[in-house]
């Protein structure tokens, strides 16, 4: 039984290696400019840049309930 499940592990490896080599390749550069652009478009919508409200921000200290 070891030699068959060893031959569809093999299988299954073959498959995948013709899928990744069918696959498009973007150089590096390309890739870096194409996010740069995206990151620049989007600069407005960042939180990291803009900063948050305080009244969107789900993360602010909660407001203190006191009973008497």
């Amino acid at each position: 039984m070891s030699g068959s499940s060893s031959v569809a592990a093999m299988k299954k490896v073959v498959q995948q290696l013709r899928l990744e080599a069918g696959l498009n390749r973007v150089k590096v550069s390309q890739a870096a400019a194409d996010l740069k652009q995206f990151c620049l478009q989007n600069v407005q919508h960042d939180p990291l840049l803009t900063g948050v409200s305080s009244s969107t921000n789900p993360f602010r200290p909660q407001k203190v309930c006191s009973f008497l």
